[in-house]
């Protein structure tokens, strides 16, 4: 099971792709994350950065492809449902690609867990929640 995610924004996707391409910059999302504690010395671009939201949820970057303007994160640690002994193997993709005059960014995710309804009802909607802040961001 997983979670998607999806919207549409008025902007070019280089100019989304640079506003949500940095692992450890989420400013653009103020009303939904209020820390980003970058973890280790990887820039925000680099494989293997790490970082903690809101002093909860740990999270590594996996793969950071700017020509296909997609990066791919573990979930490490998280509270409830998201936690190390309540969800294993949880990977969230952002995709960033042109849609008509401009651009469409998916959020999705894949994880194993006993209480997948429990994860998706948990992760949903931080995810339409971060989508919705980066739209605003960019009008």
């Amino acid at each position: 099971m997983g979670c998607y995610n999806k919207i549409e924004i008025n902007a070019s996707p280089s100019a989304v792709w640079d506003r949500v391409s940095n692992f450890h910059d989420l400013s653009w999302a103020p009303e939904v994350v209020t820390s980003v504690e970058a973890v280790g010395d990887k820039k925000g671009n680099e494989v293997g950065a790490k970082r903690i939201l809101n002093g909860a949820i740990h999270e590594t970057l996996i793969e950071h492809d700017a020509d296909n303007l997609t990066f791919t994160y573990s979930i490490d640690d998280g509270p409830g449902p998201i936690a190390k002994d309540a969800v294993s193997d949880y990977i969230g993709v952002v995709k960033v690609c042109a849609a008509g005059n401009g651009t469409l960014v998916e959020w999705s995710s894949t994880f194993n867990s006993d209480n997948e309804d429990d994860v998706v009802e948990f992760c949903d909607p931080i995810y339409q929640a971060l989508l919705s802040a980066l739209k605003y961001s960019m009008s």
